[in-house]
């Protein structure tokens, strides 16, 4: 009982409050009660049969909307006529039809904005005749077409903010598929990329030159790709599940990672209000990090990296310092530097060496960065190596 009353909560929680299940169910109970309880004292050889057209439109109308919806709204904007013919008798059941109809025609959203006007303009202009027709008082009249235009405003305006609710949720969907596109894009693109790069420098060196240790290297080298592209693939899918953990929680471990694997002193300092950003800021900030961690470690093996992150009024920066390698010591070049056979130029036919290719590098980042719409600055500041990336939030 208890999974019945839980699926039950479902279907009612994902259910539309106007035109759904439940809205339904309760508009057939109501009509059928006032089908119950009439008693047209004038006029019911016309009553009566105005009242069962106008069910049997509504039944139709439930029993078809799920697969023909045009069919089923047209059947509704009838049923709504033809009890709004009969209104002007002293029975509320007609009246309880027109208006239930009426107001689920016009919040529906397959009709269009035409169509909505012509049936209500139909169904006031029936209503009118008929309690013309049957000796109601003008006030009556009045008040009755009053409460009609209200209805059919207030259903205008209800249909129309559901709407605008529909077209941001696709908007909002377009925008996620177009984010993931991107992250998977800027994965495969460059570690496949690369790697194929590498393997087709490999074949040359075997097929051309017949240079087994080349290849070999040049192997080794795809292989170190590949693993990277893997980690790199992990880390995107990652960071799109909806349970990846906030910015702060995330570079806390990017630190933690890089402090155990490359025994160095790594630290995060995080200042200003810490609240919730973008995902696309979020997935930027946590990238660019992972870059210039790995940056720091290739290049700047052994020092030290600071990571600060500031939450500003309307942007995140993330800065990621490390100190500058010691430059080598200049030596003075030889007086007469030995003989040595003259290297021939490369060729056109040969392979041209190229440096194996690790992460995104700077480029990468800066084009990550920009599609985020922010900033991202790198290079020597006051003898540390600093990589800045802003982005809004």
């Amino acid at each position: 009982m208890r999974e019945v009353w839980a699926r039950v909560a479902r279907l009612l929680a994902a259910d539309d409050p106007e035109t759904g299940r439940l809205a339904r169910v309760l508009i057939s109970f109501a009509l059928a009660w006032s089908l119950v309880v009439a008693a047209p004292l004038r006029a019911p050889a016309l009553v009566w049969p105005a009242l069962g057209v106008a069910m049997a439109c509504w039944l139709a109308f439930v029993l078809l909307d799920g697969r023909r919806p045009r069919v089923a709204v047209g059947l509704l904007g009838a049923g709504s006529a033809v009890a709004s013919a009969v209104t002007g008798s002293e029975s509320a059941a007609p009246t309880v039809f027109m208006f239930a109809m009426l107001l689920l025609f016009v919040a529906h959203l397959t009709p269009s904005v035409k169509a909505v006007a012509a049936v209500a303009a139909v169904d006031l202009l029936l209503m009118t005749g008929n309690m013309i027709w049957f000796g109601q008082s003008s006030r009556s009249i009045a008040v009755q077409a009053a409460v009609v235009v209200a209805t059919v405003l207030f259903a205008a305006q209800r249909r129309q903010y559901r709407r605008a609710l529909q077209d941001r949720a696709r908007a909002l969907a377009l925008d996620e598929r177009a984010r993931i596109a991107r992250e998977l894009h800027d994965v495969l693109a460059h570690s496949l990329g690369a790697l194929g790069v590498q393997l087709d420098v490999a074949e040359a060196l075997l097929t051309e030159r017949g240079d087994v240790a080349g290849a070999v290297a040049r192997i080794r080298r795809s292989r170190g790709l590949a693993r990277d592209g893997l980690v790199e693939a992990r880390a995107a899918v990652a960071a799109l599940r909806e349970d990846v953990p906030p910015l702060p929680d995330a570079l806390r471990l990017l630190v933690t990672e890089h402090r155990r694997d490359h025994d160095v002193r790594a630290e995060l300092r995080a200042t200003g209000t810490r609240r919730t950003i973008t995902p696309a800021a979020e997935v930027c900030l946590l990238r660019t990090a992972r870059e210039a961690l790995t940056n720091t470690a290739k290049h700047a093996p052994g020092r030290p990296v600071t990571l600060d992150l500031a939450y500003g009024d309307q942007a995140v920066r993330l800065t990621v310092r490390n100190p500058l390698p010691p430059e080598p010591p200049r030596t003075s070049p030889p007086a007469s530097p030995p003989a040595s056979p003259p290297a021939s130029p490369p060729t056109g036919d040969g392979p041209t060496e190229l440096p194996a290719a690790s992460g995104y590098g700077l480029s990468g980042m800066r084009e990550r960065v920009a599609l985020a719409g922010g900033t991202l600055h790198a290079g020597p500041v006051g003898g540390f190596w600093e990589v800045r990336a802003e982005v809004p939030e």
